[in-house]
């Protein structure tokens, strides 16, 4: 996974310039009628812009060189993220998309030999998708402890069953990672559950349906599944890690997971912002006075723009602090930037549909696509309200011992 060396800057330079041409040139022009669908009809040529990734050495710039990839460390590969989430397909392309990536980062650090030739190396090559089944209707996501997904011990192999939603990119995956309740007795409610590989063609595994996110219920990657494990036979042998680790799992998972998300928020935003600027000179609502010259929109726009470069610096200092102390030293960090960033993300995406006015409401351009399927930023990985309240609760642990400041 990312490496532990630093990129020469002027060769970094150059190589984030040419993720930045390739994105231009090759997804621009594309993706708004990719995301408009049916998206499986450009499959092909999602192909074979993979393959000319590869060709040109910029495929998986998340892994090591070993493995295939560009070799970029934490702080590089964010840089990458930010260009590539200027289009809805570029994750996608350079196969550093979620739930994928976190899948790999997982099987990496602590899948068995077994489990990385079988799931790890095709995922890892593009050659297969997976998808990550955790959240369940019946319980508040943003409490995971409380979880009715079981897997039973039958000799070798555990019996699943449970019902699943938000299990984003089901729809044509190979595998899942789930999380199940394999210790219900165990003193500690984070030390009940363990994640376990579990084959889609396996048939105790049900594909319910894709939920429609504000009336889209997309496809493919593109999608939130609903499923259900119905008396789902899996080898002992599918477990990740020991059992009862599963939420320890999930926060190694979810730390960089958090990093990835909020560079890709900003390179939505700064192609939302470019689409919002064009808007405001190019609009006219009298004879020769274009939107731009209404303090309302250079408001808008001065806003946004520092909003966007204070994200930034946000998430990257967060990212440097991670990659040299690990996640558990930048927590307050983490919560931070995910409701900060996300916050920023959703008030740009709004000014510039009120730029485009009645054109930003249809899908004639990325924006209505965007505001439909990132509204869920405030609420996946874990709500704001949980983030906000878990930040000021470290940072009050300072003043509370003897009524004293730290």
């Amino acid at each position: 996974m990312h490496s532990t060396q630093n990129f020469p800057q002027e060769s970094l330079s150059a190589l984030l310039d040419n993720y930045q041409k390739f994105v231009k040139t090759e997804l621009f022009p594309i993706d708004l009628a990719v995301v408009t669908g049916p998206f499986r009809t450009y499959l092909p040529k999602l192909e074979s812009l993979r393959e000319k990734a590869k060709t040109l050495g910029l495929f998986a710039p998340h892994l090591s060189k070993e493995e295939g990839g560009v070799g970029l460390n934490l702080v590089e590969f964010a840089q990458v993220s930010e260009i590539l989430g200027q289009s809805p397909i570029g994750h996608y392309v350079f196969n550093c998309n979620a739930p994928d990536i976190g899948n790999m980062e997982l099987l990496h650090l602590f899948g068995t030999a077994e489990q990385k030739e079988n799931w790890l190396k095709p995922l890892q090559e593009g050659k297969i998708r997976s998808c990550f089944a955790m959240t369940e209707p019946e319980h508040a996501g943003s409490n995971p402890i409380t979880m009715s997904t079981v897997a039973l011990r039958e000799g070798d192999h555990y019996r699943i069953n449970g019902h699943k939603w938000f299990t984003t990119a089901a729809d044509g995956a190979s595998f899942t990672i789930v999380m199940a309740v394999t210790n219900p007795e165990a003193a500690s409610p984070y030390q009940r559950a363990s994640m376990i590989i579990v084959p889609l063609d396996n048939p105790g595994f049900r594909f319910i349906r894709n939920i429609p996110i504000m009336g889209e219920a997309g496809e493919d990657y593109l999608s939130h599944a609903e499923v259900r494990f119905e008396d789902c036979l899996v080898p002992v042998s599918n477990l990740i890690g020991t059992e009862g680790q599963g939420f320890a799992l999930a926060q190694e998972r979810l730390g960089p997971g958090r990093i990835h998300h909020c560079m890709r928020w900003i390179g939505i935003c700064e192609r939302v912002f470019d689409l919002m600027c064009r808007r405001a000179v190019s609009r006219e609502l009298d004879p020769g006075k274009p939107l731009a010259e209404k303090q309302t929109i250079q408001n808008w726009i001065a806003e946004s723009r520092a909003e966007i470069k204070a994200s930034r610096l946000m998430v990257l200092d967060t990212a440097r602090k991670m990659q040299e102390l690990g996640a558990k030293a930048v927590r307050e960090d983490i919560s931070t930037i995910k409701f900060f960033v996300a916050d920023v993300l959703l008030k740009v995406i709004d000014r510039a549909i009120q730029v485009h006015g009645a054109l930003g409401i249809t899908d004639d351009t990325l924006l209505s696509f965007w505001y439909r399927h990132e509204r869920g930023a405030r609420i996946y990985d874990g709500p704001d309200e949980v983030h906000k309240s878990a930040l000021a609760r470290s940072i009050l642990k300072n003043y509370q011992s003897n009524g004293q400041s730290a």
